[in-house]
């Protein structure tokens, strides 16, 4: 792999996966001997919860929580 002229490169796609590396994660290098480390910076449990904000108060149907479970198990 080739770093570019602007000082970029490709991380692989089973590498970004494997860490769960999405747009927008947040990542750190660290420098141990003649090696480059990196990895997910630490607080990164921000996705789920922009995931809810987003869709909070979006509900369209008035049901219970009660009534939302008995609809999802198939009872009557």
């Amino acid at each position: 792999m080739q770093v570019t002229t602007k000082g970029q490169v490709t991380v692989p796609v089973e590498i970004r996966e494997s860490l769960g590396i999405y747009p927008g994660t947040e990542v750190e290098f660290e420098i141990v001997g003649e090696t480059v480390v990196l990895r997910k910076a630490p607080g990164q449990r921000r996705r789920g919860r922009s995931i809810v904000a987003r869709m909070r108060g979006r509900a369209t149907v008035k049901m219970s929580t009660d009534e939302i479970m008995a609809l999802t198990r198939g009872e009557a």
